[in-house]
């Protein structure tokens, strides 16, 4: 789209996949809480066959598979982790996305998603020149930054890229999970942090860094940046 560029901040795959971690958390643990008043609250046993199941993992997987697009259309484009990241969906000319558009973009990613890992998704996004995936592109919608705080950290990151060893976009994923490092919980935050790390580094001992309390994972994070890192992320 002509001009697009200039007038919306498009979002790169690492803050979209920020995001979507953050939003992958909420939901998993929503589902899990269910299973828990499920088996607990109503003496239920979890299980697909008897209709226990109807109560049981059926509405925790209709939780799972049904968030983001009951929550985009209710938000108009702003799950809680879109806003965390600094993000929001728009429609190609900036107004705001139809109904229609968002459950569109929903529906495309279950191809989005294939084969694991969003692979299909993400290389369209590294792919196309505006970043959208081919949800993003049958709705007609991107995937902006929303505010000027993330609009600060692209500043910070095109000084940290300088310095970093990190693609670009481990980079800004790295750089977001820091820049909102104290707003997560704490256990959240340590999950997110681990899996990132054992993405940074495959070769990683997952036990070991299950033994590491916040303080470490976040000095790991740190260094994978860089020394111009510790400055912008005490």
């Amino acid at each position: 789209m002509t001009g697009v560029d200039l007038t919306l901040n498009i979002a790169g795959p690492g803050t979209r996949s920020y995001a979507f971690v953050i939003d992958w958390h909420i939901r998993l643990l929503l589902s899990a809480a269910w299973l828990l008043v499920a088996t607990v609250g109503l003496q239920v046993k979890v299980t697909w066959r008897t209709h226990d199941g109807l109560l049981s993992v059926l509405p925790a997987a209709i939780i799972y598979f049904l968030y983001h697009p009951v929550v985009e259309v209710i938000t108009r484009g702003q799950t809680p982790g879109k806003r965390m990241a600094g993000v929001r969906i728009l429609g190609r000319d900036g107004s705001q996305p139809s109904i229609t558009a968002l459950l569109l973009r929903n529906v495309f990613r279950l191809i989005d998603s294939l084969p694991a890992t969003y692979l299909v998704g993400l290389t369209t996004c590294f792919l196309t020149r505006q970043r959208v995936r081919l949800g993003d592109i049958a709705a007609g919608t991107l995937l902006v930054l929303d505010n000027a705080a993330a609009e600060g950290s692209l500043l910070r990151i095109e000084r940290l890229a300088a310095r970093s060893h990190l693609s670009l976009d481990a980079l800004e994923l790295v750089d977001q999970v820091l820049e909102r490092w104290d707003s997560l919980e704490s256990a959240s935050r340590g999950q997110i942090a681990r899996s990132l790390l054992c993405r940074l580094d495959p070769a990683a001992d997952g036990r070991a860094l299950e033994d590491l309390g916040d303080g470490k994972l976040r000095a790991m994070l740190q260094a994978h940046l860089g020394s111009a890192a510790a400055a912008d992320h005490v």
